[in-house]
């Protein structure tokens, strides 16, 4: 619990705002930036003097941390410490956007309002998603200040290390959207060490007892890992400082949540992974002289330690997407007495920072080395075209960014040998828009290495395409199957949004003559069951279909003929409740029942027939004794997720605030469906062994089981009815003291196994 001492805070704050400025880069003899950093200290204590953050800390201490990680961690200049200071200022006092212009300039504002989360409505409009909207606008920025997501990851990040303070519900809800796209975005920048750090934070909130255990682990198996490391560069240092190099040699263990990952990969147990950390040799080498002496250093590597051809990664002579630089190796360790691979990391202090500050490090070298920054600029120039399209819709921003953050990317060529990258899996479509947007909208086939090939086709690395056009062909609604690109998949929506808008006047031309004929009234309401009835959701697709007849006059008659009543049972909510007394929607009866237990919501199995139903969610079968939340969409029952459910980190990043605590009743003893994996010896009697394990535990009966055989290696899932989580422990521990049993493991996706 925090107690406060003002005394003691008036010390940190002067601590925090001193170090600032003693780690700022500047000229020497430029001391206007001191006047205009201690201006925005002040204007940001003053503006948030009285408040507090939910730690009992004055608030004053995070936008000074967040200046803090733009100096120390990014390395920016003055205007983004300046920016930093003042990012909640028009947020949360009574300064507007007006004053930082008149007080701190034109560039500052533009930042801080990038920096400005909006809230709740959107031009007097309900939005689908405010995280959506807020994470739109933010990345609406890129475009006139790359600023701004630099201090809004620094931000991010010190709102992770705070975390402990939020209610679980936030928790969750802020861990799954930095998992989901702040985390990437770092990524992408090439910002490793905040990446790193906003994953580790994010896995420690959505899986606590995974992250405890990693940690645990990596803690126990500390002073092993050090005496091997000790051993291994001996021979490495040796031949090194009969050099001239100027070199450091450091070690950085794996990221807990990368460890995660890799386990759940390859289905492992921490025991089993090897690679928990990268030996990094850093050179102070000139520009000119930097891959020659990357490449002697690994040559002296290789002298003593046998390389893994599969596993040499040249990133110097073509950088990644995000600029990073590098020479890797994996080498086998002979001489440890167990062969061991280790991974060596090869490159220079310029390249260094850039690996581990990114984007933010290239101001410093942008003169020096070109091709980094190119690489950095084409990407967001990309990005930049994402966001100008017409009519962007928060959530397909977000769905299309998500693939622009992950996607490996592969070269392409024209027959002019002009070279295109693109995502791994995109089609020729893809490679048309990348050319041109006239191209794209009148693609008709390609030419792929000299033979003609379909627009769907699936393009691979160093592939030569020609396109063939026709001015008479225009983007389908199938394209849309077919390609992967932002660029693409925008246009092709936008060329088809045009096509149904210029229908549009002849299909509603033709519906009001057919209601005039029936004598039905014209109006919205009636417009919408009949859009219910022929199955159609959008009014715009609506009159588009019937002005190509895809909705033709049988069917339209036959609607408008039915009882008004049969019309409305088709249309009204299955949800709707009987008696006035009860709420009449599931989101009112949310609602109530919020306000009577603000906490949590008690899960038992009567609830689906009560006023307030939740549905198990099929991606991860949570069970009693699992910790889980509720998501509420649109006027659905509550989804239950685990919540270190892949599918709920996605909707929580999305749809934070509809979050609801969920717990378990444990008053009577429910049969939940649950899944395990089981691998090892083939014995006689393996699966007889395994049946009669489960019989002895009370309360579990088997649903289905299937096992196949390989030599003398078994593997088989088994699905089973069981009340709670403890009882599946407890099963699971026991079957992996079976003789020959080796592996036991939970599925989530009980779907893909029964």
């Amino acid at each position: 619990m925090y107690i406060i001492d003002e005394e003691q805070e008036k010390q940190e704050i002067l601590k925090l705002y001193r170090k600032i400025l003693s780690k700022r880069i500047t000229k020497k003899e430029d001391k206007s930036d001191v006047k205009i950093i201690r201006k925005a200290f002040n204007v940001a204590h003053e503006a948030h003097k009285g408040m507090r953050r939910r730690s009992g800390e004055p608030y004053i201490f995070h936008p000074l941390n967040v200046a803090l990680i733009c100096v120390e961690q990014l390395g920016l200049g003055t205007k983004s410490i300046v920016s930093a200071l003042l990012h909640d200022v028009v947020e949360d006092t009574d300064y507007t956007l007006e004053d930082i212009h008149a007080l701190f300039g034109k560039k500052v504002a533009v930042i801080v309002d990038g920096l400005t989360k909006i809230k709740g409505m959107l031009s007097n409009n309900p939005v689908e998603s405010e995280q959506a909207e807020n994470f739109k606008r933010l990345l609406l920025t890129l475009s006139t200040d790359v600023r701004v997501i630099l201090i809004k990851m620094a931000d991010r990040l010190h709102n992770m290390y705070t975390l402990d303070s939020m209610p679980h519900e936030k928790q969750l809800k802020i861990a799954s959207e930095t998992n989901y796209l702040f985390a990437p975005l770092a990524h992408r920048l090439g910002l490793h060490a905040i990446k790193t750090d906003l994953e580790d934070l994010a896995f420690k909130y959505t899986d606590p007892k995974a992250y405890q255990m990693i940690i645990t682990s990596l803690k126990d198996t500390e002073e092993e890992r050090k005496k091997f490391i000790k051993s291994f560069l001996i021979p490495i240092r040796t031949d090194l400082n009969k050099t001239d190099f100027d070199y450091k040699i450091i070690y950085r263990e794996k990221s807990a949540f990368s460890i995660w990952k890799k386990m759940q990969t390859k289905k492992v147990p921490f025991s089993e992974i090897y690679d928990l950390f990268a030996i990094r040799i850093i050179l102070n080498s000139k520009p000119k002289d930097e891959k020659n002496d990357c490449l002697m250093v690994y040559s002296i590597i290789t002298d003593h330690y046998y390389p893994n051809k599969d596993r040499f990664r040249d990133w110097i002579s073509t950088p990644k997407e995000n600029g990073y630089e590098s020479l890797h190796t994996t080498v086998m360790n002979q001489y440890s007495g167990s062969g061991k691979w280790v991974e060596v990391q090869i490159r220079t202090t310029r390249m260094d920072e850039i690996a581990e500050k990114g984007y933010a490090a290239h101001w410093k070298y942008k003169s020096d080395v070109t091709k980094v920054e190119s690489g950095l600029d084409e990407w967001l120039e990309k990005i930049r075209e994402l966001l100008l399209t017409k009519d962007a819709n928060a959530m397909d921003l977000m769905a299309d960014f998500k693939l622009n953050l992950f996607a490996k990317e592969m070269m392409l060529f024209t027959p002019r040998g002009k070279m295109i990258k693109l995502p791994q899996g995109s089609t020729p479509i893809d490679f048309a828009y990348a050319i041109h947007t006239d191209l794209g909208n009148t693609c008709m086939a390609a030419q792929v290495n000299g033979r003609i090939s379909s627009l769907n086709t699936v393009l691979q690395p160093g592939d030569m395409i020609k396109i063939i056009n026709s001015e008479n062909h225009k983007p389908q609604e199938e394209w849309l199957h077919w390609i992967i690109t932002s660029k693409a998949r925008n246009n092709i929506k936008y060329s088809i949004k045009e096509a149904k808008k210029k229908n549009r006047k002849q299909g509603l031309k033709l519906i009001q003559k057919l209601f005039k004929e029936q004598k039905w009234e014209y109006t919205q309401d009636n417009i919408t069951k009949l859009m219910d009835c022929v199955g159609c959701q959008s009014e715009l697709n609506f009159f588009h279909n019937v002005a190509l007849g895809k909705v033709n006059e049988t069917e339209i008659l036959n609607c408008i003929q039915k009882n008004e009543k049969s019309i409305w049972k088709k249309v009204l909510p299955s949800f709707l409740t009987k008696g006035s007394d009860q709420p009449e929607t599931l989101a009112e009866s949310i609602t109530e029942a919020i306000k009577k237990n603000p906490e949590k919501l008690m899960l038992d199995k009567n609830a689906s027939g009560k006023d307030l139903r939740y549905s198990i969610a099929k991606c991860c079968n949570p069970i009693p004794g699992d910790d889980v939340i509720g998501i509420i969409l649109d006027d659905k029952p509550i989804k239950i997720h685990r919540i270190n459910c892949p599918e709920a980190i996605s909707l929580m990043s999305t749809y934070g605030k509809q979050i609801i605590k969920a717990k378990w009743k444990f008053g009577e003893r429910v049969g939940f469906l649950a899944g395990i994996q089981i691998s090892g010896a083939d014995s006689l009697g393996l699966v007889h062994n395994i049946t009669n394990v489960i019989s002895d535990n009370y309360g579990i009966k088997i649903r289905s089981i299937h096992f196949v055989t390989s030599g003398n290696y078994a593997e088989g899932t088994i699905t089973l009815y069981i009340n709670d989580s403890k009882n599946l422990q407890k099963l699971m521990k026991n079957l992996k003291k079976l003789q020959g049993i080796d592996k036991v493991e939970r599925i989530d996706s009980i779907l893909e196994h029964h």
